[in-house]
This record gives structure tokens, sequence and C-alpha cells, in this order.
């Protein structure tokens, strides 16, 4: 058997718990904290996490913070074609090396800032991103990556409970925004499930989500109505206690947007977290139409 058809060999690795000894992880008071990272060491959660992903083979597949590797050693057991995990803690980096070996090929290291790098960049093959993101950027993370989505399959994410819910929360909703709007106009989101603050070492504070993304096909037309749809929301969610009447005059004109209201039946005296997301579609649409004229 070739060393490419050869599947991952993990199973003489030392355990995750002995790896994050081993390597100090966690003795540095602050240092996971500064770094926003907090370890899963249960095996079955971890390899659940990997699962909500579907099959990897034929995927190239992308991890954003791997820390000592529980998450990426799920991942490869999956045998997806390639992984790269984007790794800035040199701490991390080092702890991986075992991996690395045991993975005969199939996993690269990227020492760099995952905000720096466009995922298209690091390969030509279908994508999907499954990462257990660090709390203090995983929602700039996932804003960077909506930007282009290109050979992107899914996304399957961890974030606090709090985003999560914004991210996949209906119109009407406490939690609904400018990120549920966007999020939900680009994809098909799904809140799979959550994790208490135990699971983890060290305990966060919060609540976790796993948030699964599957991008939905949309033209080049409906593409171009994104930054459109990102005015709308800004000014709307911008001063979500006011009337749309009042948050989006600024944006649309006081008579475009009265007739722009009466076309779309939306009432002068709804709330922008009672706009559904065909209204803020809608509404992105009328304002595209003005800036083209």
């Amino acid at each position: 058997m070739s060393k490419e058809n050869e599947s991952s060999d993990l199973s003489d690795l030392p355990s995750l718990y002995k790896t994050v000894k081993d390597n100090n992880l966690l003795s540095h008071k602050g240092h996971s904290k500064s770094l926003g990272q907090n370890f899963l060491f249960d095996p079955q959660i971890i390899a659940k996490i990997a699962r909500v992903a579907g099959t990897l083979k034929g995927f190239d597949v992308i991890e954003v913070g791997p820390g000592p590797g529980g998450l990426t050693r799920a991942i490869l057991e999956q045998t997806p074609d390639k992984l790269f995990a984007i790794e800035k803690d040199q701490a991390c980096v080092a702890a991986l090396e075992k991996l690395i070996e045991a993975s005969q090929g199939k996993l690269q290291v990227i020492k760099e800032d995952a905000a720096k790098i466009n995922p298209q960049s690091l390969s030509s093959n279908q994508l999907k991103i499954i990462a257990n993101l660090p709390y203090n950027v995983g929602t700039n993370l996932l804003l960077f990556w909506l930007k282009d989505l290109s050979r992107i399959t899914s996304l399957t994410l961890m974030f606090q409970k709090e985003v999560a819910l914004r991210i996949t929360a209906d119109a009407g909703c406490k939690d609904y925004g400018r990120l549920s709007v966007l999020c939900q106009y680009l994809c098909n989101v799904d809140r799979v499930f959550d994790l208490p603050p135990h699971v983890f070492k060290p305990a966060p504070k919060v609540f976790s989500s796993v948030v699964h993304f599957t991008p939905k096909s949309l033209t080049a037309d409906e593409l171009t109505l994104v930054p459109f749809i990102e005015k709308v929301t800004a000014a709307g969610f911008g001063q979500r206690r006011k009337m749309i009447r009042a948050s989006l005059k600024g944006l649309f004109g006081e008579g475009a947007l009265k007739n722009t209201l009466d076309s779309l039946g939306l009432p002068e005296t709804e709330r922008p977290e009672n706009l559904t997301l065909t209204s803020y579609v809608e509404l992105a649409k009328v304002l595209r139409g003005m800036v083209e004229k």
C-alpha cells in the first residue's frame, strides 16, 4: 500500500491529557485565557463535533485553533484528503508535532493568524471548515469567511452559546439581528447541540454551541445584494428600539422610504427585529436600485 493510500495511524499517540500536560499548555496562568482557548478532552464529544460535518473523504478540511489536537485527531479519523490546522500559538504548534508524524502527510499545521488566510488559498479542492473557535475571535472569523464561500461546502463551528443564538434566531426573537440576517441569507444554519462549561478545561463561564452552516447556491446577482443587506441591517438594528420609519429614513430618504414600505406591505411602525429575512432582502433590492440609478 502506498503512503498516499494509508490511513493515519493515531493509535500510538499519547493521550490528549498527557499532550496538554507534557507541553505545559495549562500551566501558565492566563495563557489559555488570553488566547481564548478552552480545551475539550472527552473523546466522545470531540468525535460528535467532527461527525456533524458529514463525510470528509474527498474533501480538504480547515481547522482553526487546534490547540493540543483533540478535534484534529477526530477529523483525521474521518479520513479527509488533507487537513490544514491553523494555529498561531507556538506552544500548541509544538504539541502537534507527534500528530503531524502520525498523520502520514495528511496534516499540515500553519502557524499564522486565521484572519489573514483566505481558505481558498490553501487548496483547490472542495473545503469544509471545522473548528472549536476561540471565543474572542469567533464572530470576526465567521464574518471573514462569509465574504467568500466559494468551494466551501460546510462550516461546523463552535461558538459561545449567545453568539450561536444570534446566528440562528428567527424574526421576532430578542437575539435576532444583523448577524442572523447575514448568516441566514448566505447559509442554511442549524444550532446542533450545546455544551456545558464543565466539559472544558479551563471551564468557561458560559455554555457553548455547535452550529452547522451549509452555504446556499446563490447567483452572482444575489451575491451583489450582500453589501446592501449589510447597510439596511446596520441602519435598522443600529437603532433597534426605533420604528423603521425612523431608523431607515437616513438610508432611503423619507419619501422614498414611505413608498418602499407601502409597496412591500410593511407598516412604518414596525420594529427592525420583526422584519423577516425576505423583507430585508427586498429592502436591499430597492436600495441597490436607488444606488444604480
